[in-house]
């Protein structure tokens, strides 16, 4: 269940955010001005932070300012009644991930929401590195070496990879497999990710037809073996 922090000075406004919220699932949290807003935003654990720009003491461009300069990467969706193209490029530039306009509805700010929630959790999930054995991997270049030498993957075995790290220690099911690395009607069988996985631990298992790096998980997929 993830935990936000409404930062709104309109008492009207910052209840009907909550109820809403609250409404789908979420642990909400609230803040009536600025300083309070970023004390608590710095202090606490959030996943998102709903940020009213006018507000007494601090406005809210200048609270995303702050956060971004203590290195906190949560996602602040901005909210506000200040519509012209300036306004939300002010707003962007002060460190916002999503700008939404009075008055919205409840509907799309929920969809914002989720969308900002899941590109955040993707984001950390993201592996740049990896270390199978004698294999060492190098997400950011595209390149895996064993013993100095280069194994040359194909992009469809890059991609697989790159989504075992990802979930390192958790089953990954074929057909996860077929939505992410392939247009899932590209390819509608699972069958194509066996084959895929079999070619990939060819190159970087030390014995493929036992492998210990790729491990099978009976009649879900594949994950990757523990650290």
């Amino acid at each position: 269940m993830s935990r936000l922090l409404i930062i709104e000075d309109e008492l009207a406004m910052r209840t009907a955010l909550a109820e809403t919220l609250e409404g789908h699932g979420y642990r909400v949290a609230t803040a009536l001005d600025g300083p309070s807003g970023l004390q608590r935003a710095c202090e606490e654990s959030f996943d998102l932070v709903l940020l009213d720009v006018m507000m007494p003491g601090l406005d809210g461009y200048r609270v995303c300012r702050e956060l971004r300069a203590r290195e906190r990467r949560l996602p602040v969706l901005m909210l506000t009644a200040k519509g012209l193209v300036d306004d939300r490029v002010n707003g962007l530039e002060a460190g916002a991930d999503d700008y939404l306009v009075k008055p919205f509805s409840m509907k799309e700010l929920v969809a914002r929401i989720r969308a900002l929630l899941r590109r955040s959790e993707r984001d950390a999930n993201v592996v740049d590195s990896l270390t199978l054995g004698e294999v060492t991997v190098d997400f950011v270049r595209q390149v895996a070496l064993e013993a100095g030498e280069t194994l040359e993957l194909n992009q469809k075995e890059w991609q697989i990879l790159r989504l075992l790290a990802e979930n390192r220690g958790q089953p990954v099911s074929r057909e996860h497999f077929l939505d992410v690395v392939w247009d899932y009607n590209a390819y509608p069988t699972t069958r194509t990710v066996d084959n895929f996985v079999a070619s990939l631990r060819s190159k970087i298992e030390p014995e493929p037809s036992a492998p210990v790096h790729i491990l099978t998980v009976r009649g879900v997929g594949y994950r990757l073996a523990d650290p």
